[in-house]
Parts: structure tokens; C-alpha cells; sequence
């Protein structure tokens, strides 16, 4: 890791009082996935919801990185003078988690990292990314039509729905509110992790599995525990990788359990 990336000021929700507690989404998401969460969770802490760079309502950058990230979210925290807070980050949102906890601890109160885990991955999203490339937005006026573009190579009715929420409108008409190219170009690095040997998080950590996932995998044990000496683990079960669509109340127990046993 060289340098200090610039950070961003990321578009966010702030809703509710007490314990903070900043909620990061994955890849191609976006906050409004965590929204009704964060109205249920509001009424007994402090929930931010945010816009990771390049998604959303956030600023596009070129650089799409986990430290870059990583700073993004430590503005945050700083400009809402909320720190240190509990960091919950699912999948690429849980990496960035990861490398804030790692590379400035005293912002994070304690961390929960949602079905990812330290490691690389070989996952291959560019059938998606080319998905979403050939959709003529500057041709269609409706985004029915160009979910009807989608179906061609996305046939999944759930992985089409969760890409076309990145689909809004610009002054022109349609466009992709995801900064595609510096997604498509940051992915060798979204895709791994930073190399933070010799470095651990010692605060509270708890690790959320969705039962069914293979994301986080019995040998990544060890590099998790290497770099979170005070990691548990709680198995979703019945969840896949988007376990807190598929399990909210779950997941909402686990954040809520969690933050209350580490204030």
C-alpha cells in the first residue's frame, strides 16, 4: 500500500440516535438496499446508511481501490464526528470495512463483516458489466425496455433486479447511475484484498455466513483470525450471499445483539 488516496464526501443517509453504526453496501449496490433496515434499526441507535464511490448518488473517481474506500468512509465518520462507530460492510462494502479497521482502528468501535471474507476471489462480474454495456439507453425511453435488454444475458429474474437498480435518469434520459468503467478497471483490485501482514484489528469483530454462501470458506480461517484476533462467526442459515435481503430479521438481530455487547 503507497500513498494516501483522496478521499470523497459519500452521499448518506443519517437516521436515528445513540450507538453509531455505518452500513456499506457490496458491489453494483447502493444505500436504499439497506433503507428498511435502517428505519427498524433507527429506532434504538444511529444508523448511516452511504453510497460507496462510484455507486449511487456518491462521486465517481477513478481510482476504485479498498483504501481509497477505506478513506472514503473515514471522511465520513469524521465529518459526522461520529467516530469511533460500529462499521457493518456486506461482501465489497465488508472489505472496505476490513481495510478501515486495519488501517485506522481508533475510528472503529467494533466491525461486522457480512459474507466476505480478507481474502481473493476469482468471481468473474464481467458478464454483467458487459450486460449493462450493451443496453442502448441512448435509444430507450423506459426501463422496462431495458430490463427487457438485460434478460438476454441475465436471465436470473433477482441478479437482473438487484444490476437494474443502478438504472436512473439523467437530463438526456436513461443512464447507469454506476461508474461502470472505473468498476470495470478497479476490478483486479476490488476482486483482492490489501496486504496488511503483520497488522491485526483487535476490537470486536463478528463475521455474518450466509449458510448457503461459499463465500467465506473453512480455510479462510486463518487469515481471518491472523488479521482479527477477536473474530466470532454466526452462520445465517437458509441465506446465500445477499443474506441480508434474504434473512433482513437475522441479520438485523445480529447488527442490534452486536452493537449493544460492544458500546
Amino acid at each position: 500500500m503507497t500513498g494516501l488516496p483522496t478521499a470523497v464526501a459519500l452521499n448518506h443517509t443519517d437516521r436515528g440516535d445513540g450507538v453509531p453504526i455505518v452500513i456499506l453496501h457490496g458491489l453494483f449496490g447502493r444505500l436504499r438496499n439497506w433503507q428498511g433496515m435502517q428505519k427498524q434499526l433507527a429506532r434504538d441507535a444511529r444508523i448511516i446508511t452511504a453510497d460507496l464511490r462510484n455507486h449511487g448518488e456518491s462521486p465517481w473517481s477513478d481510482e476504485m481501490s479498498y483504501p481509497a474506500m477505506a478513506a472514503d468512509i473515514a471522511k465520513l465518520i469524521e465529518d459526522l464526528d461520529v467516530g469511533p462507530a460500529v462499521i457493518v460492510g456486506h461482501s465489497m462494502g465488508g472489505k472496505a470495512a476490513m481495510c478501515l479497521a486495519l488501517s485506522q482502528p481508533e475510528l472503529v468501535r467494533s466491525l461486522m463483516v457480512v459474507d466476505i471474507a480478507p481474502v481473493d476471489y476469482q468471481n468473474d462480474y464481467g458478464p454483467y458489466i458487459d450486460a449493462m454495456r450493451a443496453v442502448p439507453l441512448a435509444e430507450l425511453s423506459r426501463r422496462g425496455e431495458a430490463e427487457e435488454y438485460l434478460k438476454a444475458n441475465i436471465p436470473d429474474q433477482g441478479i437482473r433486479a438487484f444490476i437494474m437498480q443502478n438504472l436512473g435518469e439523467a437530463d438526456d434520459g436513461l443512464a447507469w447511475q454506476a461508474n461502470i468503467d472505473a468498476i470495470e478497471n478497479g476490478m483486479p483490485n476490488i476482486m483482492t484484498f490489501p496486504n496488511f501482514a503483520g497488522t491485526t484489528y483487535d476490537g470486536p469483530t463478528r463475521f455474518v455466513i450466509g449458510g448457503t454462501s461459499d463465500y467465506v470458506k473453512a480455510e479462510h480461517r486463518q487469515q481471518i483470525m491472523s488479521l482479527f484476533p477477536n473474530a466470532s462467526h454466526a452462520v445465517i442459515k437458509g441465506a446465500g450471499h445477499w443474506v441480508h435481503a434474504q434473512k433482513p430479521a437475522e441479520v438485523m438481530a445480529e447488527i442490534s445483539t452486536f452493537a449493544v455487547q460492544t458500546t
